[in-house]
């Protein structure tokens, strides 16, 4: 029996399962395919932030990973997983059990970096996971609860992630909110083109959202976060503080027996095999692909969207011994969401703003949910939710409609009398 371990629910490790579902050989007897994660459901994250405003509900994009693997000959481990024996090709799990394999996808990810400035991991909420929302959530509305007149609400980090929390959490809190969004560099969204930048800009601005640029974080303490630039320190009252700035290796990862970077990633080959075990494939942003001229590629759902398939394919290629494919990257694009029903769209030189970018948006990542079943099922939630919104929209239309007639004939009365 071919025993295939794959570690780490995300994009990477379960598209990485289920296209390998594509090929007959998986599905038999003699394949045994193992995804293993600590966590229960998978989480889409380029949706994450449609949770702060309840423009989507939990379940559209963290589907139960027990529902995804239904009836698809894939075994799920919900674990801990504490390290992995290279040599022994064994994976080591809390509470001492072992899995052996034969092939092994490493797709983990990293975690929050927050190392260097106290008080960020006591006192800042990073934005990761299901769990981060929920409790993000929660933090908001007790602070809509209070009657203080300012909010006032600090985001660490210019890139992607920060623009969209600093954007949704602005709508969300109205009038009421004063966000500030601190990037260390001399821009916002910096490997992103400049017409989606242009657009980010135009959407920080029309909310209002303060922007602090060569501006890093000294220290974070309870309700206050103190910025430093040109050397000058500058203590602010804030009443949340959002970190969206960095990752870095999980600790396991960093004591694997195999070459990595300054940075923690472990140095794969153009086939994302490890360069020290060829059965090893690791994908994400917890992998640097060894480009020739030190290409790089981003750390983006899009990129391990790509490797899963390739991933999958290599699989295949190595049981089957034939040759590997060397992965390459295809941008298709650049989606940002910047408020609720509002998004920026940047692909192949054309740029869309708005509501229309905004269902251009959801329908692409639609698209990209994990298996047809959650597809449809989120479609049609879709779909009676707008034709209730229509309802509402037509009935208040009618009503507004029929009060204008009442008025008309009143007043039609009293010029008669």
């Amino acid at each position: 029996m071919t025993k295939i371990c794959i570690l780490g629910g995300g994009f990477g490790g379960l598209y990485t399962a289920l296209y390998l579902r594509r090929f007959p050989w998986a599905k038999s007897p003699d394949c045994q395919i193992t995804l293993v994660e600590q966590k229960e459901r998978f989480l889409f994250t380029p949706l994450l932030y449609e949770l702060v405003t309840g423009e989507l509900k939990p379940w559209e994009i963290a589907p139960s990973f027990d529902k995804l693997l239904a009836k698809k000959n894939i075994q799920f481990c919900q674990a801990t997983i504490e390290g992995v024996d290279l040599k022994a090709r064994q994976v080591k799990l809390l509470g001492g059990e072992r899995l052996s394999y034969d092939y092994l996808v490493l797709a983990v990810g990293g975690k929050t970096h927050t190392d260097g400035v106290p008080g960020a991991a006591q006192y800042a909420l990073p934005f990761r996971t299901l769990a981060d929302a929920r409790y993000l959530d929660e933090r908001l509305r007790s602070l809509e609860a209070t009657d203080l007149p300012q909010i006032r609400v600090a985001t660490i980090g210019g890139g992607a992630s920060g623009v969209e929390l600093a954007c949704k959490v602005a709508d969300r809190l109205g009038k009421r909110g004063h966000i500030l969004l601190v990037e260390r560099g001399a821009q916002i969204l910096k490997p992103f083109p400049s017409g989606l930048r242009r657009g980010a800009y135009r959407a920080l601005q029309a909310r209002q959202i303060q922007v602090e640029l060569r501006t890093g974080v000294d220290a974070i303490a309870p309700n206050q976060i103190t910025l430093v630039r040109d050397n000058r320190f500058t203590p602010l009252a804030v009443d949340l503080v959002l970190w969206t700035a960095g990752t870095k290796s999980i600790d396991w990862v960093s004591h694997l027996d195999c070459q990595q970077n300054d940075r923690g990633q472990l140095l794969t080959l153009p086939t994302l095999q490890l360069v020290d075990y060829p059965e090893v494939l690791a994908l994400g942003d917890m992998a640097e692909i060894q480009y020739p001229k030190a290409q790089r590629i981003p750390a983006t759902a899009q990129v391990a969207y790509q490797q899963a398939d390739c991933a999958a394919h290599n699989l295949k290629a190595l049981i089957k011994r034939r040759p590997l494919r060397h992965f390459r990257y295809l941008h298709l694009g650049d989606m940002l969401t910047l408020g609720v029903n509002a998004a920026v769209v940047s692909s192949f030189g054309i740029n869309i703003e708005g509501r229309l970018a905004s269902i251009t948006r959801q329908l692409v990542y639609l698209q990209r949910l994990p298996t047809l079943r959650h597809r449809l099922q989120v479609l049609w939630h879709w779909i009676v939710s707008g034709c209730k919104n229509l309802l509402l929209l037509s009935n208040g239309f009618s009503s507004h409609r029929q009060k204008s007639v009442n008025y008309s004939q009143g007043v039609k009365k009293l010029s008669q009398k």
